[in-house]
């Protein structure tokens, strides 16, 4: 989809920067059984108040042979490992060979991509996983999109409600996007890396193949490519 300038709320955003931030920008071709819910869509943020009508459209359509119908609007492969203490609420798809692993608590609204792992105590919500995500340990994931191989390490989490309820906007570049939601988490693109017990603040883009050090916090879009360091240190990754 062809990307011009245009107002909001903010004000006027230059269309480089709106390209940037755009589905086709972060996640190359989306790999995940649910890349259709972004046909027609510039950003990925644009899909949070559609994904949980997208499930329970996509879930009666899947192969009964490869998928179970496990419960209200919820469908899990037959080669998924699902522990025993896993607390899972629909309209959820987990797809084939993810692992949900010991009480970890997916409230809804969520797609756990191929080959995902969703760990230990960790909760989604309104989150969709592309294949081979992994948020494995003490992760909170809500109204988020994370991009295919991205990676979140132990106690990081997505921070999607600002403190005073106003809407979500995405900063990039001294410009603003308001998404006119008042809930966005993050949103990551291909590959990325979150250190260990990093936060990501509403609204919150991250190129793909760039990487969060361990205890950041983390504000705005992060291009592509680089190694954020601490408020205000970027590196190109070399």
């Amino acid at each position: 989809m062809e990307i011009f300038y245009y107002e909001n709320q903010c004000g006027k955003v230059d269309a480089h920067v709106l390209e940037e931030l755009s589905v086709s920008s972060l996640f190359d071709q989306p790999k995940t059984l649910a890349a259709s819910i972004f046909s027609g869509k510039c950003y990925p943020w644009e899909i949070l108040p559609d994904l949980s009508a997208f499930i329970c459209a996509l879930g009666p359509t899947l192969d009964p042979e490869r998928f179970e119908h496990a419960g209200e609007f919820i469908w899990i492969a037959r080669s998924a490992q699902v522990a025993a203490s896993a607390s899972l609420a629909g309209p959820l798809i987990i797809d084939e060979d993810a692992q949900i692993r010991h009480c970890a608590f997916i409230r809804g609204s969520a797609v756990v991509g191929k080959e995902a792992v969703v760990g230990n105590s960790t909760e989604l919500k309104n989150a969709l996983l592309f294949d081979r995500v992994q948020v494995p340990h003490y992760n909170y994931v809500g109204d988020s999109v994370l991009g295919y191989c991205a990676h979140m390490g132990a106690g990081a989490i997505t921070s999607n409600v600002k403190s005073d309820k106003s809407q979500v906007c995405i900063s990039a570049a001294g410009q603003k996007i308001d998404t006119g939601r008042k809930k966005v988490g993050a949103m990551l693109g291909n590959h990325v890396e979150v250190g260990c017990g990093s936060v990501l603040n509403p609204g919150s883009v991250i190129g793909k193949y760039s990487r969060i050090y361990p205890l950041c916090v983390v504000r705005g879009f992060i291009p592509p490519n680089h190694i954020y360091k601490n408020t205000g240190e970027l590196a190109e990754q070399r």
